[in-house]
Parts: C-alpha cells; sequence; structure tokens
C-alpha cells in the first residue's frame, strides 16, 4: 500500500469519524410518542437561516446559529394545560450539555435569544412559555384559569427539563451527560423551585435576583404604590429621581474608598431623605414634605400596624438609569411596573368576593390573602436543600444591589436562611454573589457584565463557566471578575472598569493604591454591614440588659398625648444602637425623646451561631400618661 493511499484512507476515516451519528432524523422526531405530549413539528434549520416568529433577533445573533434541530411541542400535564415548549439539538458540535431556559415577568412567550445564545455555544437548550401566550407585564390569561397558574408557577419549567431530556436522548441516541439552568428574576425564583422540589432535574443552577418570596414581594409593591399616592403631593415624578440619586452618591459613594457613582454595600449607606426637603418652593432639586415622607417609606419597607417588617424595602442607589425607578416606581400613577405586577397578580391569581383595591387594603391584609391562597403554588423559599446537595448539585445565586425591582435584601436573607439550616453546608454546593451597582438583572452605574447572559469567555470572568468548572472538575468558584463596557449596546468600544464579585458575605475593598478602575486593585474582604433578615432560625435577637424610659415633653402632656413610638434601629456587637430611624411617629417631641432613650439602652448584641452580628430590627417605647 502506498503512502499516498495509506494517507487517503486515513482522512477518510477521519470524515467518517467526524460526521454526526444521530439515534434518529430530526424530522422523524414528529412520530416520538412522550407522556403528555404531542410533537407538533420538527425541523431540521440551516445555519445561520432561522428567522424568529416574534421580535427579530440581532444580525450577529442569527449569524452565529449553527444548523440545528427544533422541535415544537405541546406538553397538557392537566386538564387545562397548554405548555408549549421548544428545544433546540446543535447537529454537529454538541458539547454533551443541556441548558434550561427561564422567563421573567409572567412570562408567555419562548425565549429564542437564549436559545440561540446556548445552541451557538454547543448545547441543545429547550424554553418555554409555562403554559401561556402573552407578555411578560400581562396576567390576564390567569383568571379563572387554576391549572395555568400551578404551570406558571412551577410545573412548566419541570416537564420541560423532563421532556427535552428525552427528546435530546432520542435524536442523539443518549441524554446529556449534564443539565444547567440558568436564568434571573422569575426565572431566579423558577431555578430555586427546581433546586428545592426536583432536585434531580439540574446538575447546576444560576439563579438571578429570585423572586422566591413571591407573594410577600407584593407587599413591598403595595406599600409603595400607597406611600407615593398617600395624597395628591405625594408622587415623587421622574423629574425628581436624578436629584435623589445625586443626594444619595454625595451622602454615601466615597464611603467605600473609591468615588465612582457607584455604593459598594448600601446597607452602609446613611442617607437622610429629609436633607432633600425643600427650603423654599417646590422643584425638581427637592422632595415636599409628602415625598420626603414617601422616599423614606419606600427605603424603610412595609410595615404592619405595630412596625413589624413585613419584607424588605429598597436600597439607596438604583434610583436612576433605565432600570432604576423611573420603570418600576415613578413612571405615573398607575403605570409603574410595580403597581402593574401587583395588580395583575391580585385581579387575576387571588380569587374574592370584591375587587382588592390595592391602594386602600392594609399591607399585612394582602400579604396574607396572597399567602393563603398562592404561597405554595409560587414561593421557592425553602432552605431545605439537602436533597440537592446530597445529589452533588451546584447553586449560584447573584443579585444586584441596586435592583429597583426586587429588594435585593431578601436574597441575603435566603442565602442566610440556608447556611443555617441543620445539616447543609453551603460552601460546599452554594455560593451568592451581590453585585455593586447592578440594576434588575442587568445594567447600572456598577461592573454588570460577567457572563449572565453574553458568554464572558472564561471562568473567571463568567459565571455559567466558573458553574460548570465547579460541577464538572470541582472547582469551587471564588470572586468572579465582572466588567463596565464603554458602552454596554456596544462593547466593541472598549471597557470602562472591571471589578470582583465576592462570594458573600465578602465584599469587593479598594487596596488604597492603583487603578480603581481594575479590578486587580481590590480585594474581597468581610463585610460589616448589619443583617436584615426576614427569617433565620440560627439568629438570636438581642436582649436589652439596660431600658431608661423617656421622657414625657411638656406640650405632649399638656395636650394628653400617649402612644407608641416604633424606631429602627442597629444594635451593635458593642451593645448599643445605631442609625435610629423613626418608622412610626407619635408626636415631634415625643418622637425626639424617643430616639434620645433608645440611644441610652444597653444590649446583649445579637447572634448567629453563637457570633455576635449586628442587626437591624425594630422597637416600640411607650408613652402612657397616668393619673
Amino acid at each position: 500500500m502506498t503512502i499516498q493511499r495509506c494517507a487517503r484512507m486515513l482522512f477518510l476515516l477521519m470524515v467518517i469519524a467526524a460526521a454526526p451519528s444521530f439515534a434518529a432524523t430530526c424530522e422523524s422526531l414528529s412520530t416520538l410518542k412522550l407522556p403528555d405530549t404531542t410533537i407538533t413539528s420538527a425541523q431540521q434549520v440551516a445555519a445561520g437561516a432561522f428567522v424568529s416568529p416574534g421580535m427579530p433577533l440581532p444580525p450577529a445573533l442569527v449569524k452565529n446559529i449553527p444548523a440545528f434541530c427544533r422541535v415544537q411541542a405541546t406538553l397538557k400535564p392537566a386538564k387545562d394545560s397548554d405548555i408549549k415548549i421548544e428545544v433546540w439539538m446543535p447537529v454537529t458540535g454538541w458539547n454533551g450539555k443541556y441548558r434550561g431556559q427561564g422567563n421573567g415577568g409572567f412570562a408567555g412567550d419562548i425565549s429564542y435569544s437564549t436559545l440561540a445564545i446556548a445552541v451557538s455555544a454547543g448545547y441543545a437548550s429547550a424554553s418555554t412559555d409555562t403554559g401561556h401566550s402573552g407578555t411578560p407585564l400581562d396576567a390576564s390569561w390567569a383568571k379563572d384559569h387554576p391549572d395555568k397558574i400551578v404551570d406558571f408557577g412551577w410545573r412548566a419549567i419541570h416537564e420541560m427539563t423532563v421532556q427535552a431530556k428525552a427528546i435530546i436522548a432520542a435524536f442523539y441516541g443518549a441524554g446529556p451527560k449534564k443539565s444547567y439552568f440558568s436564568a434571573c428574576s422569575n426565572g431566579g425564583r423558577q431555578g430555586l423551585m427546581e433546586a428545592q422540589r426536583f432536585p434531580e432535574d439540574y446538575d447546576g443552577i444560576i439563579a438571578g435576583a429570585p423572586a422566591n418570596y413571591w407573594t410577600k414581594v407584593f407587599a413591598t409593591f403595595i406599600w409603595d404604590m400607597q406611600a407615593m399616592q398617600a395624597t395628591p403631593e405625594s408622587y415623587i415624578g421622574a423629574n425628581k429621581i436624578p436629584a435623589i440619586a445625586n443626594a444619595v452618591n454625595a451622602a454615601c459613594d466615597a464611603d467605600d474608598g473609591v468615588k465612582d457613582g457607584v455604593l459598594n454595600d448600601p446597607r452602609e449607606c446613611r442617607f437622610n431623605a429629609k436633607t432633600l426637603a425643600c427650603k423654599g418652593g417646590d422643584s425638581h432639586s427637592c422632595l415636599t414634605a409628602p415625598q420626603v415622607e414617601a422616599l423614606q417609606k419606600i427605603y424603610a419597607g412595609p410595615r404592619d400596624a405595630k412596625g413589624k417588617l413585613l419584607y424588605p424595602g429598597f436600597l439607596p442607589g438604583g434610583e436612576a438609569g433605565g432600570g432604576g425607578w423611573n420603570t418600576w416606581i415613578s413612571l405615573g400613577p398607575g403605570k409603574d411596573w410595580q403597581t402593574i405586577f401587583a395588580t395583575g397578580f391580585f385581579n387575576n391569581m387571588i380569587s374574592v368576593k370584591d375587587p382588592v383595591d390595592l391602594k386602600t387594603i392594609k399591607i399585612e391584609t394582602a400579604v396574607e390573602l396572597a399567602d393563603e391562597q398562592q404561597a405554595k403554588t409560587f414561593n421557592a423559599d425553602s432552605p431545605d436543600l439537602k436533597a440537592f446537595q446530597a445529589r452533588g448539585g451546584k447553586l449560584i445565586i447573584y443579585h444586584g444591589w441596586s435592583d429597583a425591582a426586587l429588594p435585593p435584601q431578601a436574597t441575603v436573607s435566603y442565602y442566610e436562611t440556608v447556611a443555617s439550616f441543620p445539616g447543609l453546608h453551603t460552601p460546599e454546593f452554594m455560593r451568592l454573589y451581590m453585585v455593586p451597582g447592578m440594576q434588575h438583572c442587568t445594567g447600572g452605574p456598577g461592573a454588570t457584565s460577567f457572563g449572565q447572559f453574553v458568554p464572558a469567555g472564561d471562568p473567571q470572568h463568567d459565571i455559567s463557566m466558573a458553574l460548570e468548572q465547579w460541577v464538572e472538575k470541582g472547582l469551587a468558584p471564588e470572586k468572579i471578575i465582572a466588567t463596565k463596557f464603554i458602552n454596554d449596546q456596544e462593547r466593541s468600544e472598549g471597557i470602562k472598569m472591571t471589578r470582583p464579585l465576592c462570594p458573600y458575605p465578602t465584599a469587593a475593598k479598594y487596596k488604597g493604591s492603583g487603578d480603581a478602575n481594575d479590578a486587580v486593585n481590590f480585594e474581597c474582604v468581610e463585610g460589616t454591614a448589619p443583617i436584615q433578615l426576614i427569617n433565620d432560625p440560627a439568629i438570636k435577637p438581642p436582649r436589652a440588659l439596660h431600658t431608661p424610659e423617656p421622657e414625657y415633653s411638656r406640650i405632649a402632656r399638656k395636650h394628653g398625648i400617649q402612644g407608641n413610638v416604633v424606631l429602627s434601629a442597629v444594635i451593635g456587637v458593642d451593645g448599643l444602637a445605631h442609625d435610629v430611624e423613626i418608622v412610626q411617629s407619635l408626636e415631634p417631641s415625643l418622637d425626639a425623646n424617643a430616639i434620645e432613650a433608645l440611644k441610652k439602652w444597653k444590649f446583649a448584641p445579637a447572634t448567629r451561631n453563637g457570633k455576635p452580628i449586628a442587626l437591624r430590627m425594630n422597637l416600640e417605647l411607650n408613652f402612657r400618661l397616668h393619673n
């Protein structure tokens, strides 16, 4: 045999080995029989030829889509179910992995952009509309459709995952070796729901800005709406948001050692809304007294009649920008997205005899109503992740500190409850990354690009690659480098800055020298901000040791004023009250005396797992006249 003939045979063998080998053709999948599933279409799409049925995809993204098998199916696990899914599988170059896609808002459509990104990177991938057609702001489909509510709440993602894996196995002749899920907002809730209810579905999950306390987040939305519409003069319009943002930055931006328009940990910001009070007439640069009160309430968070915190409020620093308050809070009465989401939920997913008036309903009543009817369907708040940990699952959560849609402190609270749950060792399977200056899922003044949507190239810069490295090689992620581009819409214009994202409870701190726009000049150090928790059994609250009574003012005594002042304060590890704020006012002189008295109180500090911690809490001081 000549050398030339051997070379030709070797080349032929290489070509044969490189050719795809399938258990089935794409078109033959149309006859595949699966439980509760009807495959409505199975067609191969040529490279770069996909045309989106909805909003057109960016041409550069379409150009990079390889040839793939596109399977469309309808799932009916319940009588009224109508769950649409699509499964995309690359014809060549499959990496042996499956990536499930999630949904934002009220869902209602297939995410073609994330499917395109996934299949272009070699993944088989699936997306679902969760059982209805609509926009992420529309919940009208849910009215009188309990099956569809359950599908949206948890069932659709699980059913999509099960059937997608079966379709993948039928096409390639083997199922995926590893399965991943990555999504944000409601999609983050979906990811946590999978880890809690169906731990076998995914090997690794990324849950961004999760709406996992679904029924309780509406307490914050309603609270904000009522604060902004308490009187006609209370509403803070979009024209005043820049003044608030500038005042917050002036008060707190430099606290972290770098003046860059980003609050590294806004829990440490001690911004006083009263500094914006108009001195003369009303203008864009100041707030009227009713507006000051509304702003204080938005930061403080919803309280019940006794002043107890029901859910965290929003933190200073996320007011300005396209993803800030102008969209979520200040778009106009009845037009802001908080009102739209709360109205959609209570009008279509809550059954009551009389319509719920969100402008007047008591916050605690709204929470009780939502919890009674829909907590089991929507809330992904269980800290019991033992089954997920035991099967080797890995979970990464991220949340922007400047999120104006979902309060970031709720995510910190969930992490803390998991970290303290008996039998769990969070370093083995869980990470939380809080992102300074990031608004809802992306955007904002901070370094907010870290592979959560667009691939970033390596595990050091890409949270998805970091997760896969953890799952497949056992290399746990530490800091991840996030990037801020000069133009987030056109990345080719260059990089503005990079910053490390540190695993909570550590946070990035400037070393004091070097370029503050370069991540290399920051280090991850233990955070010092006080904890504000929804519920954590590992925390023992502060215990009062010395409680001198507040003085009764002469004017209050003269007018027979009595009642309670509710204060919010950080009880430090030194046992003293710091950063005291009024939650429920009684009378100006009594409010002032209550604050002075509280500052003299002494406590045994709160502890978590036996270690002293700073904790923000509410305290009630009583004023009673005695005959």
